[in-house]
């Protein structure tokens, strides 16, 4: 006698459904438009980045598996021991714009793909459109630009003002992806300068352009493209309201190396500065010129952050800030107004207010002559640059001190070091660095922490006089004794 089969609710068999995948119907599911969480409903804000109506509806589809072995198979391609693999197809090709080469490591590497992000109208298509035109003139291979944002003609129009009309530079306007590689098929570039990324679509992606799930697609297979077949990629990016890049955080790990295009519209100077580089070093920064002719690279940008007087003029000095690995000799300013009735003004250009109202403090606890706390006080950088680091302390010390006795200082002094709390003058990195890049530029006198002096560190530039101070009142000492030799 035989025994039924006990069979499931739904009409099929226990046993046959244990093991195996059930196929799931597709399921209304919900993902952040901008940095991917998937919040398990609909909620107008998104809890993970925070902003609002990003939260879209999306359909989920595939089986569920459970207990499923993976089993081995034959790699495409053996495991090799490391000395016997060539490193010369990832040497660096240098672009021919040599500022970008010192953030890149040397130049591009042949496969990386490299996202260059900055704010609208900061100069982006400008300097890869240069690069481009130098990759065809000394790279032997072809350079394709594709926008996805302008016409084949106004790109034409930039690239005639310029000057980058070279026969081996080709031009498409493209907004599919597909396209795009068959640009590539047919051009066989070098090098690929897609301006941008955010603007690219894949057929058979969910989502607009521009959102995560097709920024995130669009990149993997131009990685993927790019690492098969040789090309260096350039991927121009859009930045949010706070600087960082938009779209999926996965956008900065699926790319090589990743570059951030900072610069202010109001002054000439632009700063390309490494956030992460898989083939060099993640803090060099590069310095460029935005003129009417294009962009060109400032290997020495330090003049741009100096005013030169015929005579010294109260409320300024120099100190050497760090950008990177480099150091940039940049003057510091103060004015110090009139004093005022109730909460007097502490504007800040290119400084950190923070920091300007802890130094004020300081002087106005820790010296006798200086009275601040009702006077209106104006502090700046020259040339546009940003200085945000505690080594400016020292010199924006002796600036507002010098503003507010109405005592100039010499004009060959350079103030480095930060100022603590208690008025002592703390040490800062990279003071050697700073000295040297000082004594280039003919400082005479230098004001440096405890410890960062010749005798304490056994090195120093011989035409410079380095004197070691401990606090800010010392510090307006040897500064006042320097400005009357």
């Amino acid at each position: 006698m035989t025994t039924p089969r006990s069979t499931s609710p739904r009409g099929g068999t226990a046993g046959g459904a244990r093991g195996r995948s059930t196929a799931r119907e597709p399921r209304p599911a919900y993902e952040c438009d901008a940095c991917g969480h998937q919040p398990p409903k609909w909620v107008g804000r998104c809890p993970e980045c925070g902003e609002w109506g990003s939260v879209v509806e999306c359909t989920v589809t595939g089986p569920t598996v459970s207990g499923r072995v993976v089993s081995s198979r034959l790699p495409a391609e053996p495991a090799r021991p490391i000395a016997t693999i060539s490193a010369a197809p990832a040497r660096a090709r240098p672009t021919g714009v040599s500022e970008l080469d010192r953030v890149l490591g040397g130049g591009l590497v042949p496969g990386a793909v490299v996202l260059l992000a900055g704010e609208p109208g900061v100069g982006k298509s400008t300097l890869l459109l240069d690069v481009a035109q130098q990759w065809a003139v000394g790279a032997g291979s072809p350079s394709l630009v594709v926008s996805g944002e302008e016409s084949v003609s106004q790109v034409r129009l930039r690239a005639e003002r310029m000057g980058a009309l070279h026969d081996q530079l080709y031009l498409a306007a493209e907004s599919d992806l597909g396209a795009v590689l068959g640009h590539l098929d047919a051009v066989k570039p070098g090098l690929l300068v897609l301006d941008s990324v955010q603007t690219i679509s894949t057929t058979g992606t969910e989502g607009v352009p521009g959102g995560v799930t097709q920024v995130r697609a669009v990149t993997a297979a131009l990685v993927s493209v790019a690492k098969e077949r040789g090309i260096a990629t350039v991927l121009v990016g859009h930045v949010t309201k706070d600087g960082q890049v938009a779209g999926p955080r996965v956008l900065e790990h699926l790319v090589d190396v990743v570059l951030h295009f900072e610069g202010d519209k109001h002054s000439s100077l632009r700063l390309v500065r490494g956030v992460k580089n898989r083939f060099g070093a993640a803090d060099e920064v590069g310095c460029f010129e935005m003129h009417e002719g294009g962009i060109s690279s400032l290997a020495d940008p330090s003049g741009l952050f100096l005013t030169r007087y015929s005579e010294p003029v109260p409320g300024t000095c120099v100190t050497v800030a760090m950008e990177g690995r480099r150091a940039l000799v940049t003057e510091v300013q103060a004015l110090i107004g009139a004093a005022v009735a109730g909460s007097p003004r502490r504007t800040v250009s290119g400084l950190d207010s923070a920091r300007l109202a802890m130094v004020l403090a300081v002087l106005q606890r820790r010296t006798e002559r200086l009275t601040l706390h009702d006077r209106e006080v104006f502090a700046a950088t020259v040339g546009g640059i940003r200085v945000v680091e505690p080594a400016a302390d020292l010199a924006v010390a002796l600036a507002v001190a010098s503003g507010g006795l109405n005592l100039a200082i010499a004009p060959h002094l350079v103030a480095i070091g930060e100022v603590g709390l208690t008025g002592e003058v703390r040490r800062v990195g990279a003071v050697p660095r700073r000295l040297a890049e000082a004594a280039r530029l003919g400082f005479k006198v230098a004001l440096v922490p405890p410890g960062c002096g010749p005798a304490s560190t056994g090195a120093g530039p011989e035409q410079m006089r380095v004197t070691e101070v401990t606090d800010v009142r010392s510090a307006l000492h040897h500064a006042a004794r320097a400005s009357a030799e």
